[in-house]
């Protein structure tokens, strides 16, 4: 694939959709549909400056249609239905409400904002979707209890981010795995010597900043229905499915199945609810339908990005660089050190996890193979790094996403936080960095069960 201009032309569309994602993301763009036109015209710019459009038009098409985005949209789509199912039973309300009743505020109130992200999260695979349901629910009770609000909304994120990392159905933890050819349970088992100490170490920072236990109460009460507590059965059979190697799409579904049983029985639910006509619109309403849109906006994000860059990797252009960037590796410390940095580039560069780990995916896997290094150390190198970015960098879709919903504290009296002062302060993602650092430079977690070798 050759493009006009030689190396400048080919970057050139990708140049433009960096420049209009730092304008989006730093101008404040509340979610990925804000993407779709800037992807749009860098598409456009790539067509106009490719000397073989024909060519470039397939090569487009296969990025766009390769299994693995395909799976990753199918994962959107009945994570979003799960989560809807979860969220319409009042599951995060019971959570808060148990916090408030038994007295948690200042740093502790932080504490269990974050530990409360972290089951909604790892429940429902989606650190977005886990900001939009409970950042307007914690965020204003920091008024009334004595809770720092940057901090709270820096233990939101980090919560939500604990979930991206560890959740089976999470989309970068699919995303990794598949890339390096590991099954998935395997991998989030292998993962959780990387997520607890780094979680261990995000408690203690909000906690010991999180601000006092002195304040009167007010603020915002939240009433839970406790019996919606055990809605967590329907993640918990997910994750138990995944982690006995079963495929993905049967531990989604059966976790539809449980949730919307469960909610149906104990009366959190309601029929009408899960699917009904709308005779006024002319059109089909409900949670499935509700959840399956929520994950329109990044699958068609990821769809065009991928097209994206299947055209750049076809100018041979992402090869040069990667061979010679890797022909100093000498050892499996060399290559996680590689995995990192290259990671690092990608999703600073794409702004979006998944596509990061499709580029640099493939690259990874053939040379960590070469060297000896196990799936799923491989796999855990490349999540644990697009896990850090995206939640501290301001014009990434998550901070940006998270300043927005701090919106619902103004009533309350509380800021409208930035996107930077929130990246600031997501302790659990400084964390990960600073457990990936170590990890590499010590070997730690290197060794241990893997499918393929030990590593």
């Amino acid at each position: 694939m050759r493009f006009r201009g030689g190396v400048i032309g080919t970057l050139a569309p990708f140049a433009l959709f960096l420049a209009g994602v730092a304008w989006l993301g730093l101008s404040g763009a509340p979610d990925e549909r804000g993407f779709w036109p800037i992807l749009t015209a860098a598409l456009a710019l790539a067509m106009l400056l490719a000397e073989d459009r024909s060519t470039w038009a397939e090569t487009v098409i296969r990025g766009m249609s390769r299994p693995i985005v395909l799976l990753m949209i199918l994962a959107w789509l009945l994570a979003g239905v799960l989560a809807s199912l979860i969220n319409a039973s009042g599951f995060v309300d019971a959570l808060v409400w148990a916090a408030q009743a038994g007295g948690v505020r200042g740093g502790g109130f932080a504490v269990a904002a974050f530990l409360i992200c972290c089951l909604v999260s790892t429940a429902t695979g989606t650190s977005l979707g886990t900001m939009i349901l409970c950042a307007p629910l914690l965020y204003p009770a920091a008024a009334g209890l004595a809770a720092d609000p940057v901090i709270l909304m820096g233990a939101v994120i980090g919560g939500a981010t604990f979930g991206d990392n560890i959740s089976p159905v999470s989309d970068t933890t699919i995303a990794s795995a598949s890339t390096q050819g590991a099954d998935i349970g395997g991998v989030v088992r292998s993962r959780l010597k990387y997520a607890i100490p780094a979680a261990a170490l995000a408690i203690v920072a909000y906690g010991a900043l999180g601000g006092s236990d002195s304040g009167t109460a007010g603020g915002p009460a939240v009433v839970g229905d406790l019996r919606a507590l055990a809605m967590a059965l329907a993640p918990a059979v997910v994750i138990a499915l995944l982690i006995a190697r079963r495929p993905l799409l049967e531990g989604l579904l059966s976790g539809i199945l449980v949730a919307a049983g469960l909610g149906l029985a104990l009366g959190l639910i309601g029929i009408h609810q899960i699917i009904f006509i709308d005779v006024e619109s002319f059109s089909a309403k409900g949670l499935i339908i509700d959840g399956m849109e929520r994950g329109i906006g990044i699958s068609i994000f990821t769809i065009l990005l991928s097209g994206l860059v299947a055209g750049i990797e076809a100018s041979g252009i992402l090869g040069r660089i990667v061979d010679g960037t890797t022909k100093w590796i000498r050892s499996a410390r060399g290559v996680e050190a590689w995995m990192f940095s290259t990671t690092s580039a990608a999703v600073l560069l794409t702004t979006h996890s998944v596509v990061a780990l499709l580029t640099v995916g493939g690259y990874a896997k053939q040379i960590g193979e070469r060297f000896g290094l196990a799936s799923y150390r491989r796999a855990n190198i490349l999540d644990l790094t697009v896990c850090i970015y995206p939640f501290i960098v301001p014009y990434c879709i998550p901070t940006v996403l998270a300043s927005s919903t701090t919106g619902s504290g103004i009533a309350a009296g509380l800021p409208h936080l930035a996107p930077l002062q929130i990246g600031l302060v997501n302790f659990h993602s400084w964390a990960l960095l600073l457990v990936t650092v170590i990890a590499i430079a010590t070997g730690y977690g290197r060794f241990g069960p893997s499918p393929d070798s030990q590593g």
